[in-house]
């Protein structure tokens, strides 16, 4: 312990501060400090160094909030963020701080933060020597009996000083006198009690009253007294006292017993006749004015009597003074103590005293990371002021018991997610051990803060779209939207193309660009069918978070024909911007004969590609019909003598698209006999006899190297299609003798649908807007029986 000593208490003296710390650890969150200062001491007394106490930095004590949370309202001390020291602000008076008890302790706590901690701290109050010992009356009057023998003990009024321990009434002394003498009862809690000895007989006659000046004096150095002047007045023989009929007198008596209640009846009794005899009841002389207040004696019958509330948490036994008096001329009066132990009954619920963090706490703190401190203070004693914890619904927070009865912390006891739940409204329920059990409760709402755990979100994955070529350059052609779960800079996404040197030459005849705020995407050209039809790309989206998180997705672009080819004549061959042919046949052909065949193709597909023909100019149209679908043109009926020997033949050959594009062809046939007919063939094999010779043995290798190849094409095919798991069957719609424009097919994937695509002249990359009127064969998904199948032709 360490003192220092300023001066004294009163006058030109001043008291400083008896700073006594004590440190007892407490868990790993707090600590316990006991400091002492003495009262009226200064304001601005320094109490004790905290930060020096505990082993902490002083830097770090503003950072961590350190500040002092008192449990009363009233506030005698501060701690100085700077140094740590512990400060008084005002003046304490002890007597009014601590009415009872002989130690007076103010209990502190210190808060830390980052992290949370707390640390008690108890400073006791000293008493010092600032009040003199006083009687409740300067007069106080005594009738003794001339009759009654020496030895006579009477209890006196004894002196009050607000003071405590050595400071208190340590002695009493009597003036100097022939007949008695001063005996000290210590009453322990009550203090010393002046008993007056008769030492020898009194004689009225010789002298009818003695004048007495009692001193009480304290324990300080310099002592202080008071004085009281007791008056003896001698009465005539009066010689027996009223005796108790029990040496000792005990009771319980529950606390909160209803006003009224008799707690216990004494009884004492007077041998003498008469008056002398008679028994009064009154509390004793020296009975405090609170004792006063809580219980009457019947003056009749002796009953003790409760007549105001009993607190067990405000005082745990009583002892009260009872004083029987006869009523004789000079009456004799006998003291008894009566003890009334209180019972303790569980009146008192818990009070739940929470001391959590000012920030809210992220959502990746590590488990059993401390959220809040919990102090519970329940006022009963015993098993009455056990508390028992909990919380009343399941959290991913457990409150942990702590060495000192009463105190929990709560700690996570699992991850946390904020995109689960970010505010937790705890309700903490505290419940004692008392029978009835008496509880209570206290909302806490602890907030959880976000951190960038979460990757943005595509809402499809992969996407597919459909773009008709010949698009408007730079307008907008389809988007792509992402979501992030976290809030804040970590949810703002930021859209970009994924590239690389694969993807540039992949893109090389087109460029794209992206909006990198909302995801647009913009085509900076235009599509053209006939060169790109499908693509494929990555967009990658990426948050704002530190460190940002990204997820990129597929767009898988299918551009649609539109019908901006006109049909190509392939025979009769062009020349001269025209397509014109002479064919010469023989004038005894039947009908049916097939003259020739106009052949043609379209780049677009489908509908666009899909071409017709049909006779736009004839010389008779009863000689020669043309197949709408083949381009065959035959005789309708045999030559006749009338017949003209050259007829002309023009063709339109057009597409189906919305817009139909067209291109036509001339045919000229010419009638001959048959014997030129057959000299013109003869011509024709010898010219073309020596060409055949040639080509034979290319055309030898060249069907040799076909078979190959579709021989290893059947295999590869079987093997794959062994491999599948899930068989899918493609159906083709053909024209039995459609040998016209030539027929293809082509199978491609929207979705959960497959779809296959039949017309002219069709390639794997070619597709059309699914539904639309054009050549689309829907293929029935073998996986989903249920799902109905349509053949669009």
């Amino acid at each position: 312990m360490e003192k220092k000593r300023l001066g004294t208490s009163r006058g030109q003296c001043r008291w400083t501060a008896f700073i006594v710390p004590f440190i007892l650890l407490w868990s790993e969150a707090s600590a316990q400090i006991r400091y002492s200062v003495a009262e009226e001491v200064k304001e601005g007394t320094v109490v004790g160094n905290i930060a020096k106490d505990l082993g902490l930095e002083k830097s770090t004590l503003k950072e961590r909030g350190c500040r002092i949370v008192e449990g009363s309202a009233e506030s005698f001390f501060h701690v100085n963020q700077n140094d740590g020291i512990l400060y008084l602000d005002r003046i304490i008076d002890r007597e009014k701080v601590c009415e009872r008890g002989n130690v007076c302790l103010i209990n502190l706590k210190t808060v830390l933060e980052n992290p949370l901690e707390i640390h008690y701290v108890t400073v006791e109050v000293l008493d010092v020597n600032d009040h003199s010992p006083t009687f409740s009356t300067k007069e106080s009057r005594l009738e003794i009996s001339e009759s009654v023998l020496p030895g006579l003990r009477l209890q006196l009024q004894a002196a009050h000083d607000p003071d405590v321990g050595q400071f208190s009434v340590q002695e009493y002394k009597l003036s100097q006198n022939d007949h008695f003498r001063l005996e000290v009862k210590d009453r322990g809690k009550d203090g010393k009690i002046p008993i007056l000895v008769l030492l020898k007989t009194l004689d009225r006659e010789t002298k009818n009253r003695h004048t007495l000046l009692l001193t009480a004096i304290d324990g300080g150095k310099p002592s202080q007294s008071g004085t009281a002047e007791i008056s003896v007045d001698v009465l005539d023989i009066n010689d027996n006292m009223p005796v108790f009929d029990q040496d000792t007198y005990s009771v319980l008596l529950e606390e909160n017993a209803p006003i009224g209640t008799t707690i216990i009846q004494v009884n004492a009794s007077d041998i003498d006749e008469g008056s002398n005899g008679e028994v009064m009841y009154s509390l004793g002389n020296n009975v405090n004015s609170r004792i006063r207040e809580m219980f009457r004696v019947d003056a009749n019958t002796g009953e003790i009597i409760v007549q105001d509330l009993i607190d067990f948490e405000l005082e745990e036994s009583y002892e009260i003074d009872i004083q029987a008096s006869d009523k004789g001329a000079a009456p004799l009066r006998t003291d008894k103590s009566v003890l009334v132990n209180i019972v303790d009954l569980n009146d008192n619920t818990p009070d739940i005293e929470i001391t959590s963090f000012s920030r809210a706490i992220p959502e990746d703190a590590r488990i059993g990371t401390t959220v809040a401190l919990i102090n519970v203070l329940d006022k009963d004693s015993g098993v009455n002021g056990k508390v028992i914890c909990s919380f009343n619904e399941d959290l991913p927070f457990i409150l942990s018991p702590s060495t000192q009865d009463n105190m929990y912390s709560i700690v996570t006891k699992s991850r946390l997610d904020r995109e689960k739940q970010s505010i937790y409204d705890v309700t903490i329920v505290a419940k004692d051990a008392g029978v009835p059990s008496l509880s209570s409760k206290k909302s806490l709402t602890i907030v959880v803060s976000d951190v960038n755990d979460n990757s943005p979100e595509f809402s499809g994955s992969p996407y597919t779209y459909y773009v008709t070529e010949n698009n408007s350059p730079g307008a907008s052609v389809f988007s792509v939207r992402a979501s992030d779960r976290d809030e804040g800079d970590n949810s703002r996404i930021l859209y970009h193309i994924f590239r690389d040197g694969k993807e540039k030459n992949k893109l090389n005849s087109f460029s794209l660009n992206i909006n990198s705020e909302n995801g647009d995407i913009l085509a900076l050209k235009s599509f053209d069918f006939e060169t790109l039809k499908t693509f494929q790309f990555q967009v990658v989206a990426t948050d704002s978070g530190t460190p940002s998180l990204s997820s990129n997705v597929t767009v898988n672009v299918f551009i649609l024909d539109q019908n901006d080819n006109a049909p190509v004549i392939l025979y009769p061959v062009s020349s001269n911007g025209s397509a014109e042919g002479v064919e010469e046949i023989p004038r005894n052909v039947n009908a049916g004969h097939l003259v020739t065949k106009v052949r043609a193709y379209d780049a677009d597909i489908g509908y666009n590609g899909w071409l017709l023909f049909s006779l736009q100019e004839v010389t008779d149209h009863s000689l020669f019909g043309l197949d709408r679908y083949t381009g065959q043109i035959r005789t309708l009926r045999s030559f006749t003598e009338t017949d003209e020997a050259q007829h002309k033949l023009v063709i339109l050959v057009k597409d189906n698209g919305n817009v139909s594009l067209s291109a036509t062809a001339t045919v000229i046939v010419k009638v001959v006999e048959p014997k030129e007919a057959f000299a013109a063939s003869d011509v024709k094999s010898a010219t073309m006899d020596e060409e055949d010779n040639n080509v034979t043995f290319y055309l030898m290798i060249t069907l040799g190297s076909v078979s190959t190849l579709f021989l290893i094409s059947i295999i590869v095919l079987i093997a794959m299609q062994c491999s599948k798991s899930t068989d899918y069957t493609s159906k083709y719609l053909q024209e039995p003798n459609y040998d016209g424009t030539l027929c293809h097919s082509i199978q491609y994937r929207s979705g959960e649908k497959r779809y296959m695509l039949v017309g002219p002249r069709m390639s794997v990359g070619s597709t059309i807007v699914p539904g639309s009127h054009a050549n689309t064969l829907m293929l029935p998904d073998r996986r989903h029986t249920s799902e109905e199948v349509r053949y669009i032709v």
